[in-house]
């Protein structure tokens, strides 16, 4: 088989590393020099940009491109990873906020902010991925770093869950958003679900699953080729603007 230059908007699926999800797609599409261009958490889904052969010279242009997620969590729970992959624990509570104190509290993380970065996550520290430090029971000290959210919106409010989306830079933890504002609020604060809806130009509703690439009648269907990924990343991609529309009815 040819070797393939180029990429694949690629939806992984909850359940799965994004690791797996690469090397299933290479088993589906034969190439095996590829990376992926940003790590979802197993327990997202969404927007996985897949880079072949010679495109993988783009990962790095295309991690600095904007990304978009869709989010629900509970704020009256936490956990060692701030999501429920860990055992999740109940948070006392005097009495939840009101839709107003929760909406303004989202809003004040848009900007640059200072985040460190969960425990249970692939920083390195040390040479080592911060996740192996704590599952042999070491608490890895993690540095705040600037990241960027460029805005944030409160979709849905019942308590205790709440639903929100939002566009952010590189190297955010939503995880980490969801610590933070349990923090402000006198909560608890866990991501329960989380969507990538877009990375840049690449979007959720173009990608493609791993059950649609065994169906593709060849690479010409699933393959953005490289000159045409050349010209989408070198394409200054402005934020997606929030949709502000009603929140639905609880």
């Amino acid at each position: 088989m040819a070797a393939l230059h180029g990429i694949i908007n690629f939806f992984k699926p909850t359940g799965i590393t994004s690791a797996k999800a690469l090397y299933a797609v290479r088993k589906v599409v034969g190439q095996r020099k590829s990376g992926h261009a940003g790590t979802l958490d197993p327990g997202a889904d969404g927007v996985l940009v897949l880079c072949l052969g010679q495109a993988t010279k783009l990962v790095d242009r295309i991690m600095d491109q904007p990304k978009v997620y869709h989010a629900r969590a509970r704020l009256d729970v936490t956990s060692e990873s701030y999501d429920s992959d860990r055992p999740l624990a109940k948070v006392p509570i005097e009495s939840p906020p009101s839709e107003v104190v929760l909406a303004e509290a989202l809003r004040s993380f848009q900007g640059d902010i200072e985040q460190v970065p969960p425990a249970v996550s692939a920083v390195k520290v040390g040479g080592r991925p911060a996740y192996q430090l704590e599952r042999r029971g070491q608490t890895p000290e993690l540095k705040a770093r600037t990241v960027r959210i460029h805005w944030i919106r409160l979709r849905r409010y019942a308590w205790p869950q709440i639903e929100f989306e939002m566009a952010c830079g590189r190297g955010t933890y939503v995880r980490a958003l969801m610590r933070d504002l349990g923090r402000a609020l006198g909560t608890g604060g866990c991501l329960t679900a989380l969507t990538r809806t877009a990375v840049g130009p690449f979007a959720a509703e173009d990608a493609w699953t791993l059950a649609a690439l065994r169906n593709a009648a060849g690479p010409e269907d699933y393959l953005i080729d490289l000159d045409r990924a050349r010209q989408l990343v070198a394409r200054q991609v402005s934020v997606p603007r929030p949709v502000d529309r009603e929140q639905p009815p609880v």
